[in-house]
């Protein structure tokens, strides 16, 4: 029996492939999906009412940049 030693749990980064923050880019990163379409979805979420503008400054300010 060989010893593998554990991957490293994922890290909420904002993402290096980056179109104004990287908050997308990074989610995708994190959830395993393309990066085009979380962007579309946040794009298209802003059609709806709600807070999306805020929770994505926010983000871009909390998430760690992956680069550093």
């Amino acid at each position: 029996m060989t010893y593998e030693p554990a991957s490293q749990p994922k890290r909420l980064t904002r993402s290096e492939d980056r179109w104004i923050g990287g908050v997308c880019g990074g989610l995708a990163d994190y959830f395993g999906l393309d990066p085009a379409l979380v962007r579309v979805l946040f794009v298209a979420s802003l059609l709806l009412p709600g807070p999306q503008l805020l929770v994505y400054v926010i983000l871009w300010f909390v998430m760690p940049d992956a680069r550093a």
